[in-house]
């Protein structure tokens, strides 16, 4: 997979459909690499018109790391979180953000759709507000507003979370199935198989713990962003799962209600993924979006 130079460190990234369509970057949650928007849900957006661009965020998969700044304390981070008290952090989302308006300067693109899942919710809204003139229109999934007051994590979600993923292939495949299962949608469970499958496909390509927790710190300490989520004038679109164990259904009824105009689609059943059989329903809401913006 290629890389290009953005925001003064390198960022991995791939594309799928023709480089003249419509662009649609798709930006990955806590942890994640770009793997998790699987190639088959890249394709069928590609085929509805759209030039779609995945990557790493800093700090996770090929992209640049930033081991030198040190690994925080997970559980502290999560005491923050839950108090709504501040964190420190070595990097900002707003770097984030910053970093997904440096890949489109690099592949010379003016404007995009911006989707986020999650993590990538939060820097996609940020990159709404942060560079508006780059954004044709928002679509955060299973994300939040970041405002202290709404519920937090399942407390077994958070114990999951928590535990030090294993470093041995094997021990580390069934740990992360696990973990999987922990947050996934009750209702659209993905076969082990392909859970197992996935998840040696991203310990074969990079395995970096302490990236995660140094982008944890950074969703810490931004905070929340309702006061500049109701400056924004972008047609936006909120997906979100109402099993979400994780980043809990209230968090985007909040970002709903902060962002003028936005539309959501509220799905029962679904958890903090994007399970295959709810990607035709999903793949629709973004492109019916893309065309309205």
């Amino acid at each position: 997979m290629p890389k290009l130079p953005a925001n003064g460190i390198e960022i991995s990234y791939d594309s799928f459909g023709d480089e003249n369509a419509d662009p649609l970057v798709l930006i990955m949650g806590l942890g994640a690499q770009m793997l998790l928007w699987h190639e088959d849900f890249c394709e069928a957006l590609a085929e509805r018109g759209h030039w779609v661009i995945r990557y790493d965020n800093r700090d996770v998969g090929l992209s640049t790391c930033f081991d030198e700044a040190g690994v925080p304390d997970m559980a502290a981070l999560t005491a923050s979180l839950i108090a709504g008290e501040p964190a420190e952090a070595p990097y900002s989302v707003d770097d984030m953000a910053d970093d997904a308006a440096g890949l489109l300067s690099a592949l010379g693109i003016e404007r995009a759709h911006i989707c986020g899942a999650s993590m990538g919710g939060m820097i996609a809204q940020t990159l709404a507000y942060r560079h508006p003139e780059r954004v044709k229109s928002l679509t955060s999934i299973m994300s939040t507003s970041g405002d202290p007051g709404l519920p937090p994590s399942k407390p077994h979600v958070i114990a999951k979370l928590l535990e030090a993923p294993p470093t041995d292939r094997d021990s580390n495949i069934s740990h992360s199935v696990e973990v999987a299962r922990t947050i996934g949608s009750p209702d659209f469970p993905t076969p082990e198989e392909e859970l197992r499958e996935r998840s040696a496909r991203m310990f074969d390509r990079s395995f970096h713990p302490e990236g995660t927790a140094r982008q944890f710190a950074a969703i810490v300490a931004q905070g929340s962003r309702r006061e500049k989520l109701r400056a924004l004038e972008v047609p936006a679109l909120v997906i979100h799962g109402k099993a979400d164990d994780l980043v809990p259904f209230e968090g985007g009824v909040d970002t709903l209600e902060c962002i003028e105009g936005a539309e959501a689609l509220w799905i029962e059943g679904m958890g903090h993924d994007l399970p295959r059989p709810l990607w035709p329903e999903i793949i629709a809401a973004i492109r019916c979006l893309t065309e309205r913006a």
